[in-house]
């Protein structure tokens, strides 16, 4: 299974929040190394359409690929990785905004294909109680 982790900079909310420092490391790089601590994932893989996260996350020794400027969503930039790298039984879009993701949750979500008939999963978690 590959996890892919779609990141773009030109958000129009909060520009450049893949390259942000938390306690010295960026955000990309603190979920990048989240999701290799799966014991799931063959793999993993930030999906990017610029050049500074190209760069940062080939600096931090992860494994990255330029996708196209032109998606509307992180899924539209994994669904393009998935056409580049068609050997994977599955493919995991992971949200890049995760930085303390646990490697468990990874794993839970990768157990659904485990079953032949499953070919879309998501993690929910239930609210019990509502802030006032």
């Amino acid at each position: 299974m590959l996890g892919i982790i779609p990141a773009r900079f030109a958000s129009t909310r909060f520009p450049g929040k893949p390259l942000v420092d938390i306690a010295g490391k960026s955000m990309i790089q603190r979920v990048y190394e989240q999701c290799k601590k799966s014991q799931s994932l063959t793999d993993v893989l930030v999906a990017t359409d610029d050049d500074r996260i190209y760069n940062h996350v080939t600096a931090f020794g992860g494994r990255v690929a330029m996708t196209s400027t032109h998606h509307q969503s992180g899924t539209d930039r994994c669904a393009e990785i998935a056409q580049l790298y068609p050997n994977y039984e599955a493919y995991i879009n992971i949200q890049g905004d995760e930085p303390f993701i646990d490697p468990e949750q990874i794993d839970l979500l990768c157990s659904c294909f485990d079953h032949p008939d499953h070919q879309l999963a998501t993690l929910v978690k239930k609210i019990t109680t509502v802030a006032e």
